[in-house]
């Protein structure tokens, strides 16, 4: 199974750069505000667009896993996993928590990848893999898939969940 990267949060940074790139063309003799929030514009979506466009492979199948995402880009074979958990984390102040897919490594395997999560049944030192409201894709598909080629490895933490509790805020870039 390939899980796509959800295109809804491009609206708003294509927005930016072009009503940035239409206040930078429009003449004016003192437009020197103007002028900076059209560049400040322009700025901030770029680099939100550049974000949002950056290479994006997560395939779940018999060999592991593909991964390749911002700070991670390798096929991660079901021998290096201990386990894997579909759960969501502590939710910030007055945010919602999204559902995240969390490694645990084997012992000696992926060492270079930094623990930033906790294994939601025993509390092991976990990776986040990713941020299931960033892709197209349902996480009750993401654990069948997970479910058919991880097998034991594998627990859905969040009992499945409806369609509709599924966020669809795109703030933060995968």
């Amino acid at each position: 199974m390939e899980l796509h990267r959800s295109r809804g949060a491009l609206v708003l940074p294509l927005a930016c750069v072009t009503g940035g790139g239409v206040l930078l063309v429009l003449p004016g003799e003192h437009a020197l505000l103007r002028r900076l929030v059209a560049v400040g514009a322009v700025l901030l979506g770029g680099s939100v667009l550049a974000g949002l466009l950056r290479p994006f492979r997560f395939v779940i199948d018999a060999d592991g896993m593909a991964v390749r995402r911002p700070g991670l880009r390798r096929t991660i074979a079901w021998a290096e996993v201990e386990a894997l958990a579909l759960a969501r984390p502590p939710a910030p102040q007055g945010l919602p928590a999204t559902a995240r897919l969390l490694l645990v490594p084997a012992p000696g395997a992926l060492g270079d990848l930094p623990a930033d999560g906790r294994h939601p049944v025993d509390g092991r030192a976990a990776v986040e893999l990713l941020d299931l409201a960033r892709v197209r894709e349902e996480p009750a598909e993401v654990a069948a898939a997970l479910t058919r080629h991880a097998g034991d490895r594998f627990v859905d933490a969040l009992g499945g969940v409806p369609a509709d509790d599924r966020r669809t805020d795109h703030r933060r870039t995968p």
